[in-house]
């Protein structure tokens, strides 16, 4: 069973991210296929990144992701425009989690998708985890 639908408005709001759906984005059945979402959530979390901090990714640490939820609970059509939202629902000592809803972009009460991600944040060079950099625990206070 499906949960119910995220309410964020406990959470810290990170990002509203617009994007267009694309032609190419739609499968056989013409509709946004499942796997493009999660790159409509990368899309976003990049944004997001490179609003904080001028070379996010060239630092010591990086993060990757180590976890994703998905809730879908409308198709997407072309032509069609969505907003991306990011929430900090929880920043651990190494980790984040952000929770996610993309919603149509003329009606918010429309939600495609929501969920999470955890990010943790490495070294690199060990593959090991990593102190949350401070300006993520800046932008999730």
């Amino acid at each position: 069973m499906t949960p119910a639908p995220l309410s964020p408005t406990s959470m810290r709001k990170l990002a509203d991210v617009p994007i267009t759906l694309r032609w190419r984005d739609l499968d056989a059945f013409n509709h946004v296929n499942n796997s493009t979402y999660m790159t409509y959530l990368e899309e976003a979390r990049l944004h997001w990144l490179s609003r904080l901090v001028d070379n996010w990714d060239r630092g010591a640490e990086t993060p990757i992701l180590a976890a994703s939820n998905l809730n879908f609970r409308r198709q997407m059509n072309w032509p069609g425009s969505i907003v991306v939202q990011l929430f900090c629902e929880r920043a651990g000592n190494s980790s984040l989690t952000i929770a996610h809803r993309i919603v149509d972009a003329t009606e918010e009460g429309i939600v495609y998708l929501d969920g999470n991600v955890v990010m943790v944040w490495i070294d690199p060079a060990t593959g090991r985890p990593v102190a949350l950099p401070g300006f993520i625990r800046a932008a999730c206070a």
